[in-house]
């Protein structure tokens, strides 16, 4: 059990990038990209290419500029040829259906057993155990891409995304080109995306044109259960909160499969039980603090 914990504590390390991307979009430009389930299997094939010639590195930032690109696409549909933003994201995924098969040249899916990572990397320089390195490359990916984000967004580009995410309308009239910002912000945040399917393809050791899919239910997910846990108060919490959903998310699962009560094959009900409950913790809250509210009013008119 502990293993399991270890490894759903890895893949949401590892993941927490793709959630940040989802973060990004739908918090803070209020728009559902569904782009991520064929940006997170394009990280993973251009790395799964890259990797396999001996540029671990590389691949990496490879893989982030192929997020930027796909996001930057989605951004055009949308800002430029006025499609709505779910169409825009789906056509822009299935496209990428394509063009991922045309990267693995033709293959469906590319090992990178015996390739040597920015995991085994740092395993082979310090000697650390297997689990001990894969989170300490986890945390520090997520760490340096979260405070790079975060400085950006207390930029003065930065805070005209915020404010176009909050009130277009305003922004629009303020003479700053609204659909310059939604271009902006979707290739960063599929550019974490794309990072995060380079860093998932080096974890697992393959790249598989499926892997994307259900990619963006899951990142709703950990979204609303970083909210959950960490709260709305802030954009720095926000950031942190969808790392730690993304841990928590992969360890609630991990949790739940490990029963004997659901079978494998249980996981997407799983996944919505998870957000169903992380959606009702809000509302359940309110309606306990209006009804205390409520009784004390009660009480004090009574003492009255």
């Amino acid at each position: 059990m502990a293993n399991q914990l270890l490894g759903a504590t890895e893949l949401g390390l590892v993941y927490g990038l793709m959630v940040l991307g989802v973060y990004i979009t739908f918090r803070i430009l209020k728009i559902p990209d569904l782009t991520v389930d064929g940006s997170v299997v394009l990280g993973m094939s251009v790395t799964a290419v890259v990797t396999n010639h001996g540029f671990p590195i590389l691949a990496l930032l490879l893989a982030a500029l192929a997020g930027m690109a796909a996001g930057t696409v989605t951004g055009f549909l949308q800002t430029k040829l006025k499609i709505p933003p779910i169409l825009a994201g789906i056509l822009t995924m299935s496209g990428l259906y394509s063009i991922n098969l045309l990267i693995m040249n033709g293959s469906p899916n590319v090992s990178m057993l015996g390739t040597n990572t920015v995991f085994s990397m740092l395993i082979n320089a310090t000697g650390v155990s297997k689990h001990a390195g894969n989170i300490i490359v986890g945390a520090l990916v997520c760490g340096l891409v979260v405070l790079v984000i975060e400085l950006f967004f207390r930029t003065r580009l930065g805070l005209y995304i915020r404010a176009t995410g909050d009130n277009e309308e305003m922004v629009r009239a303020s003479s700053i080109d609204s659909n310059y910002m939604k271009w902006i912000t979707l290739a960063i945040a599929n550019g974490c995306v794309g990072l995060a399917g380079g860093l998932a393809a080096q974890y697992l050791h393959y790249s598989d044109i499926t892997s994307g899919s259900g990619t963006i239910v899951i990142g709703f997910a950990a979204v609303i259960i970083g909210e959950a846990v960490c709260g709305k108060k802030s954009l720095t919490l926000g950031f942190i909160g969808t790392i730690i959903g993304s841990i928590l998310y992969r360890v609630f699962i991990a949790l739940a499969l490990n029963t004997d009560f659901l079978p494998n094959y249980f996981l997407k009900f799983v996944t919505v039980v998870i957000i169903t409950i992380a959606l009702a913790i809000g509302p359940v809250k309110e309606a306990i603090a209006s009804s205390r509210k409520k009784a004390r009013r009660m009480k004090e008119n009574a003492d009255a």
